[in-house]
């Protein structure tokens, strides 16, 4: 049952269209996907045999707690041929996703309340959810046509289930995408180095409140359900919005070459 203190499930819980993650070692990170049902999920990844990346000497920190195996899965198997064509987004059994994790439902339309309550980012929002059909409609859809290049700060998995229930995209270029966990990290940031409040008091307890106060404002003005900053875009203008954006990246590298 999902609360305050864990949004744990057991499998028998689960409904088609449910937006689930599993948290990997040490819970450094979380995977983030949707189930369509079957046993199986949807989800985005940086590439095969690798769930997350950020193309710097982070990477050997995020590695060792990614899956670094590939699993003899006859049922993954078999969905990958039944979808060669995958780019970034993949499909896989429930099992294999997991990756002998536990089971946890990311929750949507919570209160402020219940947000604030939540410490850590990426397990709930307080945006609402669309209809589980249009949901498994836009995981499927992306599936089959991509969901842009991977980026640990802007398109990762958590954005790309958050986009699959809410269809909600941040218009800004210079922000952090709908991930809850990034925005977390940004608001710890900011609360801890940033604030000019932390100098107005020079006791441990009094800078631990100004600094859980900033936190809980950071990660509550960035989250999808609050921010202004948004727009609701159909899966297949967006999948065309992308396929812009890579055609002009193209021209450009391509001009930059005869240059």
């Amino acid at each position: 049952m999902v609360g305050v203190l864990s949004n744990k499930i057991g499998k028998d819980e689960l409904k088609p269209g449910d937006h689930i993650y599993s948290w990997r070692s040490a819970y450094i990170y979380a995977h983030h996907g949707i189930y369509i049902g079957d046993d199986k999920v949807i989800h985005f990844t940086r590439a095969a045999g690798r769930e997350i990346g950020t193309g710097t000497m982070l990477d050997v920190l995020l590695f060792s707690s990614s899956p670094t195996t590939t699993r003899n899965c006859e049922i993954c198997s078999n969905l990958q041929q039944d979808h060669p064509n995958q780019q970034g987004v993949i499909i896989s059994c429930l099992n294999c996703f997991l990756d002998g994790g536990n089971l946890y439902l990311f929750t949507y339309s919570v209160s402020s309340a219940f947000f604030l309550a939540k410490a850590r980012g990426g397990t709930c929002t307080l945006a609402t959810s669309d209809l589980p059909d249009l949901v498994i409609h836009r995981a499927k859809y992306l599936l089959n046509n991509g969901f842009g290049a991977y980026c640990l700060f802007k398109n990762n998995c958590e954005d790309f289930a958050i986009y699959c229930k809410t269809g909600l995209l941040v218009e800004t270029v210079f922000s952090v995408g709908r991930s809850g966990q990034l925005t977390s990290v940004t608001a710890a940031i900011s609360a801890v180095a940033s604030s000019p409040l932390r100098f107005l008091t020079s006791s441990a307890s009094g800078l631990a409140v100004v600094s859980a106060g900033m936190y809980c404002a950071g990660r509550y003005v960035s989250d999808i359900g609050i921010r202004r900053d948004v727009v609701k875009l159909p899966v297949e203008r967006l999948v065309e919005h992308v396929g812009e954006a890579s055609a002009e990246v193209v021209g450009v590298t391509a001009g930059a070459a005869r240059s």
